[in-house]
């Protein structure tokens, strides 16, 4: 873990380079999957999340479109002091997680599409469907379709189960 020191001029300090870093260094550090903590140099309070938070705000400022919506600002804002807040904030993590790893996994497959010779994939295609009808059929009996010495095609007269 990362840990910087916010002074109170402002300015951030990385411990580990022993050098000053500005929050768009914090933010290069957050996107190369680094986990950081900023305490207070005089307090040792914790001001990550602070320090988070105004990532957030910079990027928006700087014209990114908002994740955060006023909307679903509004919402969170009514989860503070609510009785389902732990639960909500459980929550949020465990979507932006799954999130995560379906674009994960969409961006694998659209990559092994691009990366495949086309005839492999279509072989591979043709294979995975024929597993799929082959297991298919594997469940179905031939002589429940249709009566024993009824023609195929023939209308079934007898009345069903429970019908007389």
């Amino acid at each position: 873990m990362r840990v910087l020191k916010k002074y109170p001029n402002r300015r951030l300090y990385d411990t580990e380079k022993s050098e000053y870093v500005t929050v768009e260094d914090v933010r290069q550090m957050v996107l190369a999957k680094q986990q950081i903590k900023v305490l207070d140099s005089k307090t040792g309070n914790d001001l990550t999340r602070s320090v988070l938070l105004q990532i957030i705000a910079d990027q928006e400022a700087m014209g990114h479109e908002p994740l955060l919506t006023n909307k679903v600002l509004e919402q969170i804002i009514r989860f503070y002091g609510d009785n389902m807040s732990s639960f909500f904030s459980r929550y949020m993590e465990q979507s932006i997680a799954n999130f995560l790893d379906m674009r994960d996994q969409w961006e694998r497959r659209v990559s092994d599409v691009f990366n495949t010779n086309p005839l492999s994939f279509l072989q591979q295609m043709a294979d995975q469907n024929r597993r799929f009808v082959s297991t298919l059929l594997q469940g179905v009996d031939p002589s429940r379709s249709r009566k024993a010495g009824s023609k195929p095609g023939a209308k079934n007269t007898e009345p069903a189960d429970g019908e007389n």
